[in-house]
């Protein structure tokens, strides 16, 4: 199973977002064709709801723990409650890569 692929079964279990947005971003860095080690997660979910974004990382981070003890290098992570995608509708594009990527 593609990594990307779990990465979405995980968070959709664990947050049934409302909205979900999981990108492998690897082919902005130097690695090679095909990769799966930068990905860039968007959850909107209710059980954000009260909670501090720390806690909402550390969540987040908790459910792909076994993901991101393996191949994922890189996980940018931005969380949102309905009501405050509402309001954004967008999350922050990830920066170009100091590394040589081949964006």
């Amino acid at each position: 199973m593609k990594i990307q692929t779990q990465i979405i079964e995980k968070l959709t279990h664990a947050f049934a977002p409302v909205h979900l947005d999981v990108r492998n971003e690897s082919y902005m860095h130097n690695v090679p064709e095909g990769s799966e080690s930068h990905f860039k997660v968007v959850v909107v979910s209710d059980e954000f709801d009260g909670k501090r974004l720390i806690q909402r990382h550390r969540a987040i981070n908790t459910t792909l723990a076994d993901e991101l003890a393996g191949e994922v290098h890189a996980l940018a992570i931005h969380t949102y409650t309905p009501q405050e995608w509402q309001a954004q509708i967008q999350a922050p594009d990830s920066p170009a890569c100091r590394g040589g990527g081949q964006k």
